[in-house]
């Protein structure tokens, strides 16, 4: 940061019905060191009807650097977009309304990028955290390589530059050169953002001492219509730019692939029987030994596999589903997918 006064930070949280986890996002954000910037918070709510704005209400009333701002669209792109748009700030921070702040988030931050002049953003590593066995499970599946891939601000295992981080802090210059969130994405905006940024010459760093918690949602029907959205969205962010963003996000969809193709060949051919079998011995012993090393505890193994399980063959269903529709027929997504779930 070249002036000497202080740094001029924007956090920026989408908000919809999330009683119950708002009001603790918030509280850890006034708890954290703010020494040294002048924060400002925008809670960009989409008309929440469960109780989300009256808990926002007493930290409006306690601390006039908190905002409310109303998001008629209820996506999370407009509500990023509303939140950052506006001037008067150097840095712009995207955080998650289910998420709390380490008390030096903040401040880590703003070292990375005072240190880091060739970073457009820079971000951390997510400790989820668990209201019950079964959120407990999906999270050990999805801070696994094995689960996520190389997605390191969920295993945490690298340090330096990425291509996409959780919760990132942004130069506003980054804005001003690539432009905002596409509004047309349900899911994946921040990842087609993150891309942009690099495409532009731009650095994205993680550090591991940037740390925030997540609660993770308990249920695998969810995890399985979220993850569904975030395949289908990736194809579309694809057909934007024409390429393939990153390896790991086609993984998913050839092990779909793999098991149609094998099980349809089985039907005419030994051989395709065979395959079939040898896949899926190949997958069920790699899914246990990953979910042995990522279980927290010995009775959680089956329900590690299962998540494991339940993100690959969201992903890819959703994918493949995403090239038949908009790329094979040519479509542009229906209202159905521009809902996405929470």
């Amino acid at each position: 940061m070249m002036n000497t006064g202080p740094v001029h930070v924007r956090v920026v949280i989408p908000c919809r019905n999330e009683a119950g986890h708002i009001g603790r996002c918030l509280r850890s954000i006034v708890d954290a060191d703010r020494s040294h910037m002048d924060l400002e918070v925008r809670v960009c709510d989409g008309m929440s009807t469960d109780g989300s704005r009256a808990e926002i209400a007493p930290f409006l009333a306690e601390h006039r650097w908190i905002k409310l701002v109303d998001n008629p669209q209820c996506t999370t792109p407009h509500a990023l977009n509303l939140g950052l748009r506006p001037d008067g700030y150097e840095i712009g921070i995207i955080l998650g309304a289910h998420a709390e702040v380490d008390p030096g988030f903040f401040r880590e931050d703003l070292a990375m990028l005072g240190s880091h002049p060739e970073a457009g953003c820079v971000g951390g590593v997510i400790e989820n955290v668990f209201r019950d066995a079964t959120s407990r499970r999906i999270g050990a599946a999805m801070a696994h390589p094995f689960g996520v891939g190389n997605a390191h601000f969920r295993t945490g295992e690298r340090e330096g530059e990425v291509d996409t981080v959780a919760f990132g802090a942004y130069r506003r210059d980054v804005f001003e050169q690539i432009g905002y969130f596409d509004e047309r994405l349900a899911r994946n905006q921040d990842d087609e953002l993150n891309y942009r940024v690099v495409r532009a010459g731009w650095k994205i760093l993680l550090s591991p001492r940037v740390r925030s918690r997540y609660h993770v949602r308990a249920s695998y029907r969810r995890l399985y219509r979220q993850y569904a959205q975030y395949g289908y969205w990736k194809v579309y962010v694809n057909r934007l730019h024409h390429r393939i963003t990153t390896v790991r996000q086609v993984v998913p969809a050839l092990w779909v692939l793999f098991l149609v193709t094998s099980a349809g060949v089985a039907l005419l051919h030994p051989l395709g029987a065979r395959a079939l079998l040898l896949g899926i011995a190949v997958y069920g012993i790699a899914a246990l030994v990953s979910a042995w090393r990522a279980a927290p505890r010995s009775g959680d193994l089956a329900g590690v596999v299962l998540a494991f399980v339940t993100l690959h063959m969201a992903y890819g269903i959703g994918y493949l589903r995403g090239v038949l529709e908009l790329v094979v027929l040519a479509r542009d997504p229906g209202l159905a997918h521009q809902r996405s779930s929470r």
